[in-house]
């Protein structure tokens, strides 16, 4: 009897992430990337959208993408791949609106609209008592919405964009909350070129006056403005735990950190350890960066707790969720992602990060973590007399 309960559990979860799959993938083709596409000057150079698998394929050959477009021209090369990366992280934010109904929220209000950063946040979020999810991307060029841009220009959407992720997670209950920690610096001769390039609506006889002028003449601004509480993606964390998920009403808050995210994890724990304790339930770092010696040192209660709230997975050959050998030594466990490739990590081992969760908030007790008195001469006089 347990295991057909077990095995009707399994089919229900399987049913349900096929749902979840197929309605976003519907509203994805409505959203088409290629219109986006026209309403740039890129219309030539860039002929590509997404297919019925969320897959990036060109519209007439349906071939992946391909880099060397123009033929050993690397600088010309370079100049598309940045273009497309550009409309791609816009059309990934319109997704993030549109699909997975994120709002947008921008970090302080002190500042001029230029010079802010922005992360993605789901409706009643901060005042739910259900769980709470936040998703931390690695270091790189893309922002908000991606694991990884090359995964997504090579392997697809779901792959490597956090909307599978999300979709699962609004699913099951949890607010989400999608921070830019790659959103740093605003570069104002740059923006008022993308602006101009992807707003313009020319005759077809001017398109290549507009790519040459436009497109190919994109050259590296020369005026750079740091976002104000988002200079650096540890400052970004920093800001939003602050001012938003320190305020949350319930205490059930779960990380997913994948590379430079874990690393910045790490910093917030140690910058934030009490808040930190008692608010984050488990952490699922995939294949991180962090170095648990450097950024927390002896501490034996911060050690303590990540051995109990803690599970990596790492790039590896074996199957999914198996044992994973490490050179170094390991404070929590590790299993293995399922795959050997970095940008591939965060889809292939998500289903077992909510499998991970459900456990850990099951096993969740409601003890907290009281703040220790700081020891002083005085203390540390008495406790000898004693």
């Amino acid at each position: 009897m347990e295991v057909k309960l077990k095995d009707m559990n399994i089919k229900k979860e399987s049913v349900s992430r096929k749902v979840i799959v197929l309605g976003w993938l519907t509203i994805t083709r409505e959203l088409s990337f290629q219109k986006l596409i026209e309403q740039s000057d890129l219309v030539d150079e860039l002929k590509y959208d997404f297919n019925d698998k969320a897959e990036l394929r060109h519209t007439e050959t349906q071939g992946s993408f391909v880099f060397n477009h123009y033929k050993n021209v690397l600088e010309k090369n370079s100049k598309r791949y940045q273009a497309l990366g550009h409309l791609l992280q816009q059309y990934i934010y319109e997704l993030l609106d549109k699909v997975c109904k994120l709002q947008k929220v921008y970090i302080t209000l002190e500042a001029d609209k230029e010079q802010k950063s922005f992360f993605f946040m789901s409706e009643n979020a901060l005042t739910s008592h259900h769980s709470l999810l936040v998703l931390f991307q690695d270091h790189g060029v893309f922002q908000a919405g991606q694991w990884s841009q090359q995964a997504i220009l090579h392997h697809g959407l779901q792959h490597g964009s956090q909307i599978p992720c999300i979709q699962m997670a609004l699913q099951a209950g949890y607010g989400v909350i999608v921070p830019n920690p790659n959103d740093n610096i605003l570069n104002t001769k740059m923006e008022k070129e993308w602006t101009s390039l992807l707003t313009q609506k020319i005759e077809l006889s001017s398109v290549k006056r507009v790519q040459d002028e436009s497109f190919f003449s994109l050259q590296q601004p020369h005026q750079c403005i740091p976002n104000r509480c988002s200079n650096t993606p540890e400052e970004h964390m920093a800001y939003i735990w602050d001012y938003f998920i320190s305020k949350t009403e319930g205490k059930d808050v779960a990380f997913i950190v994948h590379g430079y995210g874990g690393l910045v994890f790490m910093d917030l724990l140690a910058r934030r350890k009490w808040e930190v304790m008692n608010k984050v339930y488990a952490v699922a770092f995939i294949d991180s960066d962090h170095h648990v010696g450097h950024q927390l040192g002896r501490d034996a209660q911060l050690l303590a707790w990540i051995k109990h709230h803690c599970c990596e997975w790492v790039t590896s050959p074996k199957p999914l969720d198996k044992p994973a050998v490490t050179v170094l030594k390991k404070e929590f466990p590790v299993v293995s992602a399922g795959t050997e490739k970095h940008s591939l990590a965060p889809s292939s081992s998500l289903e077992s990060i909510f499998k991970y969760f459900r456990k850990a908030l099951k096993a969740k007790t409601t003890s907290t973590f009281p703040r220790m008195p700081i020891a002083t001469r005085s203390t540390t006089k008495r406790k000898q007399s004693t």
